[in-house]
């Protein structure tokens, strides 16, 4: 039986390329890496031919093309046979929409506020302008409302097995409401001179039965359909009648029929461009095909989580990974859901169920104690591993060619609150509305407020969101925690500094309002409903808006160090003392640790292995700035001039640089697609010379043109000579980062997650990149010859990332050696003198008398001539002081020679003294 906290768990990206049957084949080799669970994409019902399963259509049911419920109970089988655990990455925040897949969504757009599922999403019906009734936009037009209407891409048509009519736009299915049925018969009959045959008289009394506003209603509406198909000749009549409503420019009769046909929906079609400003349902980020779910909402719950339940039941599933927790409109009170329903679902066996959540913290910030929950994924200790490897002595040089080549500061702040503006103006601008409009219906809800106007309160609302610091705050409908009361008073007095109209209180007011001080005892009356709903939902609104402003945006943007670029992580950041980090890692020993620790996500910007090549940069920079002044002069006639275009931008150039030495692999035939592909991406998210928005394609084509240029040797031979040679050296110091890296996620506090694949050597870019299939059996192969590993041999061919490999499961087999030192022991920073003491990090993990004596180096251009060989043991000049711990060494302090003397890192079994010895604490 697998343990309850994994020992290591391994993501599988699940596809329809990839499903049940092919994951259940790849667990012997996941065994005998050493992982203990695997960690799941989301196997819900998906969107057909979805790469990443967070389209969910139907929580309720198992995705078909991963092999459906049948395929599940294959899979789960051979979880058990292999003595693995299944931990299931589960979206409760959102859902695919549109299109005809979503049966909760269909019956939203059929029966609008009275559909039972109307609940489950967070729509704001009465937004809709010059409309009698409430309604829900639908931004799925690939031209204005007229063009599509008038070239006849909207069509009504009638489903005869199921007896209903439904306009359709190419792939979007568009019920139309039962009500409005009536209307459409007697227009059929007519259209197609039935009035005298049976079928018409038929379907004309049908229609006469069900008269007035709301009828048929949900409980009449399937004896109508069922009545409407059972009409003997019924569907002929129907398919000559439609041409009532087929649209076209030379057809205004049928084209005015159809568009009040529309008009009289609980819906609206738009262009998909109003969704920026005019949208009225929460979406996931700016993503219009996925709509927010109320899981608040206590029947939306049940019914959303009602699948996992029977699979905590069934004992066929040991853990979950929450999506995007910031989301929820109160993730306390859905965790406190959750915990009763794992309860539950075990009844009298009940066990410890291992959740953790996908949350990314600011610098500083702490995870709230939510009930139930182990920790993050991991994004946050990522980026700390990445802060104490870099080489902080050379990122002021750093800085300051960052400086020249962007011509601004290596300040972070003015760069990402230009982002949020962008944001703000393109992007979010339809849910930064409903929140203003929302704000301003408080305001005139009292006399002592009702002067505020709605223009004054929308750029008070902005400033605040333009200077929150993190994603969100974690209020509850009972008020806000003392945390979160001094964040949002900080941010107000930021926003009121930047305030240049006369203040009158208004900030006063809109921190109260955010604090939901408003509805204290004493204070004049305003509606607690408005209040309660505003103050959630800006919780729910400043996540994407960070989230899209700097992940999204500012990582595409600011370029000092791409490196360090990474979700959840401060691209203008320091490197991390290693004081600091052991002070970090004992305070996660009695914080969270059993959270994740990962290094690469399906997420991240770059593979961990291309991450640690760029970070190699820091410690050369001098030749870094050589060499890029050098490209900028050989690639200089390749690039694309038109005006006063320049592509790419000398920035983007910049970035380009950094990311050919990350991801770096020129025998690879796909190469310059990958990377053309690549900065496609990050040219768009850049936000600056063409975004997805409004692409530029001059801009973009040149892009694509640089790229092929100087990636081809017959036209660019110097410039990948020199780009060859610097790649070499930080190929070899990003090798020796990378086993520093996976050495410190396997032995620091937390649960080591490895992404699929990342075995080997990750050098691949943001996704879809990262999401290409892997060579398990490659793997498998690697893994069996490399049992009794030649340390020395692998590093000489450290190249074909069999090292990694190996080395990988050295790490993995100690830990299931000695769990509980792991999974429940402590962390003790290791003395480390001599004069190289700053370039090691050494601790000890402990549990009873088992320990592990961890050292890792860092910093390694001295110890090999800046990259061009691999270190010597020797040349490591220091000591560890162990005492209190016995070691097969035998000594009191261990030479980093001979810890080093096979590689660079090293991990020790040890004994500490029985109980009632005396051991030497040693300092930080």
């Amino acid at each position: 039986m697998p343990p309850a906290i994994p020992i290591a768990t391994y993501r599988l990206q699940l596809t329809a390329d990839f499903d049940f049957d092919a994951a259940a084949r790849v667990l012997p080799y996941l065994k005998a890496l050493g992982i203990s669970h695997v960690y799941a994409s989301p196997f819900t019902k998906a969107r057909k031919g979805s790469t990443h399963g967070y389209d969910v259509v139907d929580h309720t049911k198992f995705n078909p093309e991963l092999g459906g419920e049948a395929g599940f109970s294959r899979l789960s089988d051979a979880l058990k046979q292999n003595d693995l655990g299944l931990i299931l990455d589960f979206v409760p925040n959102h859902v695919g929409v549109h299109f005809a897949d979503n049966p909760w969504w269909l019956d939203v757009l059929e029966w609008g506020q009275t559909s039972p599922h109307a609940v489950s999403f967070d729509i704001d019906w009465d937004l809709l302008p010059y409309r009698a009734r409430g309604g829900v936009l639908l931004p799925i037009l690939g031209s204005s409302y007229g063009q599509a209407l008038e070239r006849g891409e909207i069509e009504l048509r009638y489903d005869e097995a199921e007896g209903s009519f439904s306009a359709w736009y190419f792939e979007h299915r568009l019920p139309i409401a039962p009500e409005r049925y009536g209307e459409v018969l007697r227009a059929i009959v007519r259209e197609s001179g039935a009035e005298d045959s049976a079928a018409g008289r038929a379907m004309l009394d049908l229609a006469a039965r069900y008269r007035g506003l709301r009828h048929p209603n949900r409980t009449e509406a399937p004896t109508l359909k069922a009545e409407l198909r059972a009409i003997d000749g019924g569907a002929g009549v129907i398919a000559r009648g439609l041409t009532a409503y087929r649209a076209a420019k030379d057809r205004p009769t049928q084209t005015l029929a159809l568009h009040h046909l529309l008009e009289r929906q609980h819906y609206k079609l738009g262009h998909w461009r109003l969704a920026s400003s005019d949208i009225n349902y929460r979406r996931f980020f700016d993503v219009n095909t996925l709509a927010g779910l109320r899981v608040e909402d206590a029947g939306t719950f049940e019914a959303s989580h009602s699948l996992v339940k029977r699979l905590i039941a069934e004992d066929r599933l040991q853990g979950l990974r929450l999506d995007h927790i910031d989301g929820l409109r109160d993730p306390a009170q859905y965790f406190q859901r959750l915990r009763r329903l794992i309860r539950s679902a075990q009844g009298a066996k009940a066990k410890p169920f291992y959740i953790v959540v996908e949350k990314i913290l600011g610098e500083d910030e702490k995870l709230p104690a939510f009930t139930g929950v182990d920790g993050t994924t991991g994004y946050e200790w990522m980026n700390v591993i990445s802060q104490v490897l870099v080489d902080g002595s050379g990122l002021d040089p750093l800085n300051e060619i960052w400086r020249q080549i962007s011509n601004q500061s290596p300040n972070l702040v003015p760069v990402l609150r230009e982002a949020k503006r962008r944001v703000l103006e393109t992007l979010l601008t339809s849910e930064f509305t409903v929140l203003t409009r929302l704000l301003a219906r408080i305001a005139g809800g009292h006399y002592s407020t009702r002067d505020f106007s709605a223009d004054s309160l929308r750029q008070a609302l902005e400033l605040y969101v333009l200077h929150f610091p993190v994603y969100r705050t974690y209020l509850t409908p009972s008020g806000a925690k003392a945390h979160d009361r001094a964040l949002i008073v900080e941010t107000i007095a930021r926003a009121r500094a930047d305030w240049f109209a006369a203040d009158e209180g208004i900030f006063d007011f809109l921190r109260d309002a955010l604090t939901m001080d408003l509805l204290k005892p004493g204070r004049p009356p305003h509606g607690a409903p408005r209040v309660r709903r505003f103050a959630l939902k800006v919780q729910q609104f400043t996540g994407p808006m960070m989230a899209k402003s700097l992940e999204d945006t500012t990582f595409y943007r600011y370029h000092r160090l791409v490196a360090l670029n990474e979700v959840g992580g401060d691209p203008a950041a320091g490197a991390l003392p290693a004081g600091r980090f052991h002070t970090m890692m004992q305070a996660r020993i009695s914080e969270w640790p059993h959270g994740m620790t990962a290094t690469a996500t399906h997420d991240t910007k770059r593979g961990e292995d291309a991450r640690t090549r760029i970070m190699a940069l820091a410690e050369i920079p001098g030749e870094w700035t050589s060499a890029v002044a050098r490209w900028k002069v050989l690639n200089a006639p390749h690039l694309v001039l038109d005006g006063e275009m320049r592509a790419p931008s000398a920035t983007f150039e910049y970035m380009l640089y950094q990311a050919l030495i990350g991801a770096w692999e020129p025998d690879d035939p796909s190469f310059v697609e990958r990377m053309q592909a690549y900065a496609l991406k990050a040219a768009r998210e850049g936000k600056q010379e063409t975004s997805w928005l409004n692409p530029h394609q001059a801009y973009e084509d040149g892009v694509k043109t640089f790229i092929e240029r100087i990636l081809d040797r017959k036209t660019s031979a110097e410039f990948l000579d020199s780009l060859e040679t610097l790649a070499q050296r930080t190929a070899r110091i990003g090798a020796l980062n990378s086993l520093s890296q996976v050495t410190l996620k396997a032995t620091m506090p937390g649960v080591p997650d490895f992404y699929q694949g990342t075995e080997l050597w990750d050098f691949s870019l943001v996704d879809p990149d990262n999401r290409r299939p892997v060579d398990f059996a490659e793997r498998a192969e690697l893994l069996a010859a490399t049992e009794a590993p030649d340390w020395g041999a692998l590093a000489q061919s450290w190249r074909d990332g069999r090292l990694k490999l190996a080395w990988t499961r050295h790490l993995l087999r100690l830990r299931n050696e000695v769990p509980d030192v792991f999974a429940s022991g402590g962390y003790e920073p290791l003395e480390v003198d001599g004069p190289h003491r700053d370039h090691v990090i050494a601790f000890a993990r402990r549990h009873g008398r088992d320990a592990v004596i961890v050292t890792v180096a860092r910093w390694f251009a001295p110890f090999t001539q800046s990259g061009r060989a691999w270190p010597r043991p020797d040349a490591f000049d220091g000591t560890i002081d162990v005492t209190g711990y016995a070691t097969e060494v035998g000594t009191n302090r261990l030479p980093l020679s001979t810890l080093f003397e096979q590689l660079p890192v090293a991990v020790l079994r040890a004994r500490t003294p029985a109980k009632g010895s005396k051991r030497k604490q040693s300092r930080p």
